[in-house]
């Protein structure tokens, strides 16, 4: 099973998302995040929001979509878009694709609290729509 999630920036959802999912799914799957245009780095705010729950993301760097294997792609059987700006690259007919639009959680008008406050509803988000697919998509 070859599941993609995408976000912009690669920075902060996708990374979550693809965390969270590579915890909770089944270990055979092959669980990546990219994005369209990345940033430089992983948002310090995911590093830390998921380290809260015993993740450790701290060695993640982001990916551009060009950058990913043409196998991965060809046999994707799921691309998640996780905000509402991404745009899914072409994908194979076969591929189910599903747009979980989350607010950005950084915001450059929050202080350290709502910043933190904000990636962990962010986390809390993705949490529950990953245990719904693991639900509808994949029981």
């Amino acid at each position: 099973m070859n599941i993609l999630f995408l976000c912009v920036g690669n920075s902060a959802r996708s990374q979550i998302a693809e965390a969270l999912a590579n915890d909770m799914f089944p270990k055979s799957f092959t669980i990546i995040s990219a994005g369209s245009n990345p940033s430089e780095k992983v948002h310090p705010n995911a590093i830390l929001c998921m380290k809260e729950i015993g993740i450790d993301i701290t060695e993640k760097k982001t990916k551009s979509i060009e950058t990913l294997e043409k196998d991965f792609l060809d046999n994707l059987d799921y691309a998640i878009t996780l905000c509402s700006e991404e745009v899914c690259p072409i994908v194979p007919s076969a591929t189910k694709v599903f747009h979980w639009p989350n607010e950005d959680p950084d915001n450059d008008t929050f202080n350290d609290i709502q910043l933190k406050k904000a990636f962990q509803k962010t986390r809390e988000n993705i949490f529950n729509l990953l245990k719904k697919f693991l639900i509808n998509e994949l029981s």
